[in-house]
């Protein structure tokens, strides 16, 4: 197949924009001729982008069904850690992944999960040990190790976490970082890991500060601007970028359905560019650092690369009009030409149904209790300590100070109901409810009596995963049969189903910005300061459970 794409063409490693023709000959660039040509309307052929650090399982949609949705604005490929999957499901999990997202024309870079589980303070589907991470890290598709989620297992040098990094360098393979808050010597010692003056641990994605970004580029890290649908750290990194353009990425983390249907790496380049960042340092990061840094078959828009570009309406808003992958049109003038085709199903899913006693807390004569302080587009909490609101001798949910009930229930087994107390989710009736719940993917639930928190537990016990609301006298549901995480069903009536269940929660009063996505992080206990796991409350900062689930 040949043919020619003419407009104006971003060449962003020698800082130029000019006239040319792009010859197209069996998916590769055959040549870029410069053209005598004034119009200034032409459109402009840049690479695509890349999502430098997203887990396709947030977006609730398989890896087929993401790629469909993520074309349409301009996607090329992705570097996606799976361990959502590998947690419920392990190796087959990852395997599922990688034979999905190969049944499209899409560019998917799946990594070795570095932490399933991610900690011992609660129960997971499956457990990746060292033999398996060291398996996966030989494929030639796996191009790197995901987040090192276990800090603390880093810096005080924990053999399974040494033996896997080690493993990682001896494929010769890049190390993913996750280590929030890190600062000065801690952060240089995580960096090293081990090995003083070298760059061991590469990336971070988890910097909610410029000040903490800087400590870390400063040791030789590179950091991923993420902007996510729960975790937004744009605004307060993006002014590095004019400093560091070599050094920077931009990437999702955690993409709701719904968000990108609305825009993806896109939108950050358009903000970006809003700014006043040289466009040249904004495409850097989109599009160039990622295939450097993970050394991936993606083009460039080089004589003889892979045909993977992009052409847009301008270099402001960055409306995608077409987009190439080897060559290949996937998606022109907002519409996706991957079609929606179905996929086979996953899953690890053994509780039975609950009972409303099942969500009753006794009252033992507590004057105060721990009480998580959500924060709106943060994956951080805060740790309170607030006096309970009793009734008939039991602890129950109090709206007027917005401190609700918060439950997580093992999904891969029968077992006690883990329960504490969550500020700031703003809910004035009923309860949302989630088998979405990092990293461990039991069901999260929130609610503002133990009927509806019952309810709408059993409401995706009975369809083995999905997101469920319910108040009001009504009750919605989306099922998420693949693992209890994704739907093999089409993106767009995914994505229509959830913008309906998000609405009906913040009509029922949450006044999260993505509340089903901050109660998916209510568990995830390697992020301070204060989480709550199947096996009870667990102290980010101490990392240690300080109150075992009644």
């Amino acid at each position: 197949m040949q043919f020619v794409v003419t407009g104006q063409f971003v060449d962003i490693l020698q800082k130029k924009i000019y006239p040319a023709a792009v010859s197209v000959e069996n998916g590769k660039i055959a040549s870029i001729r410069s053209l005598d040509n004034r119009d200034t309307s032409l459109p402009y052929i840049l690479p695509g982008f890349i999502d430098s650090h997203v887990h396709i399982e947030s977006s609730m949609l398989v890896p087929r069904q993401f790629a469909r949705l993520a074309v349409v604005h301009g996607t090329v490929a992705t570097i996606s850690d799976p361990h959502e999957i590998a947690n419920v499901c392990g190796m087959k999990g990852v395997e599922y992944m990688i034979e999905n997202g190969n049944s499209v024309p899409f560019k998917f870079f799946f990594g070795a999960p570095s932490c399933v589980p991610a900690t011992g303070f609660e129960t997971a589907g499956a457990d990746l040990d060292t033999s398996e991470v060291t398996a996966l890290l030989q494929k030639a598709e796996i191009p790197y190790l995901s987040e090192m989620m276990n800090f603390p297992g880093v810096l005080y040098k924990d053999p399974v976490v040494m033996k896997k990094i080690a493993a990682a360098r001896l494929a010769g393979k890049p190390i993913d970082g996750h280590a929030p808050g890190l600062r000065g010597e801690q952060a240089r010692a995580y960096i090293e890991a081990g090995e003083q003056g070298q760059v061991i641990i590469s990336t971070d994605h988890e910097c909610f500060t410029a000040e903490e970004a800087l400590d870390k580029l400063k040791y030789g890290m590179k950091i991923i601007i993420r902007e996510g649908s729960a975790a937004r750290n744009f605004d307060a990194l993006i002014p590095l970028l004019n400093d560091h353009p070599q050094e920077m990425m931009f990437g999702s983390d955690d993409k709701h359905p719904d968000s990108l249907v609305a825009g993806h790496i896109n939108e950050l380049c358009a903000r970006a560019v809003a700014k006043g960042i040289d466009i040249f340092n904004v495409l850097q990061a989109a599009c160039v650092n990622p295939v450097l840094h993970y050394k991936l078959p993606v083009g460039l828009l080089r004589t003889g690369d892979a045909a993977d570009f992009i052409v847009t309406s301008d270099l402001k808003q960055f409306q995608v009009l077409q987009t190439y992958i080897n060559g290949q049109l996937v998606a022109e003038n907002g519409i996706s030409r991957i079609p929606s085709q179905a996929s086979g199903h996953i899953n690890n899913f053994h509780c039975q149904r609950k009972t409303v006693s099942d969500f009753q807390l006794p009252w033992k004569g507590e004057t105060n209790v721990p009480v998580i302080e959500a924060l709106d587009g943060q994956l951080i909490t805060n740790k309170l300590m607030m006096p309970p609101k009793t009734s008939d001798g039991l602890m129950v949910s109090d709206t007027g100070r917005d401190m609700l009930k918060i439950a997580v229930v093992n999904r891969y087994t029968d077992a006690v109901v883990a329960l504490a107390f969550i500020k700031n989710t703003g809910l004035q009736q009923g309860a949302i409810a989630s088998s979405v719940a990092h990293d461990s993917h039991n069901i999260v639930a929130v609610g503002v009596d133990d009927e509806s928190l019952c309810q709408a537990v059993n409401l995706v016990i009975e369809q083995e995963g999905g997101v469920s609301c319910v108040g009001g006298g009504a009750s919605q549901v989306l099922p998420l049969p693949v693992a209890g995480l994704m739907s093999a069903e089409d993106g767009y009536a995914v994505a229509r189903s959830y913008t309906d269940i998000d609405a009906m929660a913040k009509g029922l009063g949450a006044t999260l910005s993505s509340p089903f996505m901050t109660l998916s992080f209510m568990a995830l206990l390697v992020i301070p300061h204060l989480k709550l796991s199947d096996l009870g409350l667990f102290d980010g900062d101490a990392f240690q459970l300080m109150q075992p689930a009644h």
